[in-house]
């Protein structure tokens, strides 16, 4: 079992939502999230006034899912997420060690 942790750009969440729900992923957590890597932020204009923004945000998106289907959803997520421009974001993949479903009780893939 695997933990897909991806940091993408709000306006592609539709797209990369619709790809992995075609993919049979059933189920992702999204959090509104601010940071910075290479882009350093960006200069805004407000009222007249300039200034600069240090983190720019970003949602991430959090799934777990079995190991037959990590390469396909990591391919679904960057091929949907991507612009080509800086700031596109990262995926990260983490291995689960164990997974409850509180309601019921089932573990690991039955929980999935």
């Amino acid at each position: 079992m695997k933990l897909i942790s991806a940091i993408i750009k709000p306006f592609k969440l539709q797209a990369v939502r619709e790809a992995l729900t075609d993919l049979g992923i059933q189920g992702l957590t999204v959090t509104e999230v601010k940071g910075y890597g290479r882009q350093k932020g960006q200069t805004e204009i407000y009222r007249g006034a300039e200034y600069e923004v240090n983190f720019v945000p970003k949602l991430k998106i959090e799934i777990a899912l079995n190991d037959d289907l990590l390469e396909a959803a990591v391919e679904a997520i960057q091929t949907n997420a991507q612009t080509g421009k800086i700031g596109d974001g990262k995926i990260f993949v983490f291995d689960l060690e164990r997974v409850v479903r509180i309601r019921t009780g089932e573990t690991d893939k039955d929980a999935l």
